[in-house]
């Protein structure tokens, strides 16, 4: 960075500077919609209204961690606002654990067990990409949330967070609550819409 950059960047207010933080914040969600608009898209584009047989039960249990996690990254946001970093760390941490738990269930319990591959021939395989496109993609998502939350909560530990500075919480808690709501819509599509067709789950 030249003098002249660095002199023009140190000039910047703060209530400025976050301000353009948010924007940037806010633009990269916009894109992410873009891209999960278009990944729900096409799941009704191959599927129709049909959607292969998948368990209800593990659907419904990891819908409802991941929504719970949502609960506990909002309470961690208020409490940094409010100076309370002993509920901002045990807080973040439960949302950790959820998530974690909400990744565990899909990648090495809903994949193992899903009827579907996108190796199968026919409209099974068609099945099997679509649901490893869209829960692979998911989780890839709540994987790089699960790390942000991490360097978030070292950082709280280290003290560098206060009630007047803290955007970072602020921008960890909108990617979480995106990601969430990516969810909201990606489980009713992938579990509950359409007749369901093709092998059972097991």
């Amino acid at each position: 960075m030249t003098a002249e950059a660095h002199a023009h960047v140190s000039t910047i207010s703060p209530a400025k500077r976050l301000v353009m933080n948010r924007l940037g914040l806010w633009l990269f969600i916009l894109s992410e919609t873009f891209l999960f608009a278009g990944i729900l898209a096409s799941r009704f584009y191959l599927w129709g209204a049909t959607r292969p047989h998948l368990d209800q039960t593990l659907g419904l249990i990891v819908t409802s961690v991941l929504l719970l996690s949502s609960f506990f990254m909002n309470r961690a946001e208020m409490a940094i606002r409010f100076g309370d970093r002993g509920e901002f760390l045990r807080s973040i941490l439960i949302t950790i654990v959820l998530g974690t738990a909400f990744l565990v269930g899909v990648v090495f319990v809903e994949w193992p067990s899903a009827p579907v591959r996108p190796s199968m021939p026919g409209e099974f395989g068609i099945y099997g990409g679509v649901f490893f496109f869209m829960t692979g993609m998911h989780a890839f998502h709540v994987l790089t949330g699960i790390i942000f939350l991490l360097i978030l909560a070292y950082r709280g530990y280290k003290r560098h967070f206060t009630p007047e500075q803290h955007f970072a919480v602020e921008a960890g808690a909108i990617y979480w609550h995106f990601v969430d709501v990516v969810w909201i819509f990606f489980y009713p599509a992938l579990y509950l819409m359409g007749t369901a067709v093709g092998p059972m789950a097991h």
